[in-house]
């Protein structure tokens, strides 16, 4: 038996595949719920939307699974370009009608036609690209003793590559996706080893200039003071909304009062399958949440912020069996990026942080999160295909080394 050839299968890391399967799952039958209150006559339509997209994300991951580090270091400034080249659509190709219902530019629609958001993409080649850019400069300077210096110039040369993205970001008023890749940037400027006198002092800054915000905003005239530095109207509503989501339940903040109204109302066990008894605008997407616990309670909560957990364990452990850098700050980037999604997505809903726009992965409608999901699944998927093969080498390497220690002996 042991001199078989190990085949693909026994490479592919089963064990992080099933709770994506079972997220995509439970997404599926949650817009099910959804559309088939709010659009009855569409449910198939959108339904089957949805599998397709998933269908395509899974294919894709298939895909990036057998890439190795080579190829994805050498394709990564490639991807990094094409990124930035593809958020520079929707501020030409965009619906009007789209931007005045959720402020943003952040969608191509071509003919009436909503097509994709490209900075759903750009996350993953952000993440690559600032991945290559820490291994390349631990590389340059592996001669020299770690500084302040270095590190402050480890944080330029991130910021540097986060800084066209930003730009973009601002262009399209997407101040919610704008704080996914913030913290993504945050994530890998932590796990780079920059020294805590660095880190501390801008932390307490941020948390400083955040109180500020706050004191400015709920103080009188201040909502009005900051429309008039340029902040947009919508962002101000969803700050108001975050603090008193009742005080204007039926206009501005009628969503979230409505999301959080739901949410309560499913209980421990849920009102059961398919039912719903309250209006959510959008529940279909970023309120997704609230269809999952009006339906199935704080159980089917639970089980679902279990599935994350379960998730992003079996990330962490993929990415500590690599012995491989490039791998271990792309593992991270990725693993950041699902945390700020599903802690400010649930907090958003739940009334614990400001409603940014930003879906639930795996679960939220939407073809291009979907892909870009999954595509990011199919990168740890080769992580731990590579792992496996390496093991396999070292193995047979080990092998042949005692036939022929044994034919010397004989």
């Amino acid at each position: 038996m042991s001199s078989l050839k190990p085949s693909i299968d026994s490479r592919v890391d089963y064990s992080l595949i099933l709770p994506v399967f079972c997220l995509l799952l439970f997404g599926v039958v949650a817009i099910y719920v959804a559309v088939s209150h709010d659009y009855p006559a569409n449910v198939w339509n959108m339904v089957g939307q949805q599998i397709a997209w998933i269908a395509l994300g899974v294919l894709i991951s298939f895909v990036v699974m057998f890439f190795n580090t080579k190829f994805l270091w050498q394709m990564t400034p490639y991807l990094y370009v094409l990124g930035l080249a593809l958020m520079v659509l929707p501020l030409i190709f965009y619906s009007d009608s789209l931007v005045a219902s959720t402020g943003a530019k952040n969608w191509v629609t071509i003919g009436g036609v909503t097509l994709f958001q490209p900075s759903e993409f750009m996350k993953i080649s952000y993440i690559l690209m600032l991945s290559r850019t820490v291994v390349s400069f631990i590389q340059r300077n592996k001669e020299h003793e770690r500084s302040l210096k270095l590190d402050f110039l480890l944080i330029l040369e991130l910021f540097f590559y986060t800084l066209p993205v930003l730009g973009l970001l601002i262009l399209q008023s997407d101040l919610g996706t704008a704080l996914v890749f913030l913290a993504i940037y945050s994530g890998l400027v932590l796990i780079s080893g920059v020294s805590w006198k660095i880190i501390l002092p801008v932390f307490l800054t941020a948390i400083i200039l955040l109180g500020g915000f706050l004191l400015i905003f709920i103080s009188d005239g201040g909502r009005g003071f900051l429309h008039q530095l340029g902040m947009p109207t919508y962002q101000i509503n969803r700050i108001s909304a975050w603090l008193d989501p009742f005080q204007y339940a039926q206009t501005t903040t009628y969503q979230q009062a409505q999301g959080q109204i739901a949410i309560g109302s499913g209980g421990i066990w849920g009102q059961g399958f398919n039912v719903s008894n309250l209006m959510v605008p959008v529940r279909e997407s970023d309120m997704i949440f609230t269809v999952i616990a009006e339906d199935f309670g704080f159980l089917g909560s639970t089980i679902l912020i279990s599935l994350y957990f379960l998730l992003i364990y079996r990330m962490l452990k993929t990415t500590l069996q690599s012995n491989n850098q490039f791998y271990t700050y792309m593992s991270t980037g990725f693993i950041m990026m699902l945390l700020f999604h599903i802690f400010e997505n649930i907090g958003a809903v739940t009334g614990i942080l400001p409603l940014t726009g930003i879906p639930l992965p795996f679960i939220s409608q939407g073809g291009s999160s979907i892909i870009s999901n999954l595509i990011g699944v199919g990168l740890l998927l080769s992580v731990s295909y590579q792992n496996n093969l390496a093991e396999e080498k070292q193995g047979h390497y080990q092998r042949r080394r005692k036939k022929v220690i044994l034919r010397k002996i004989r």
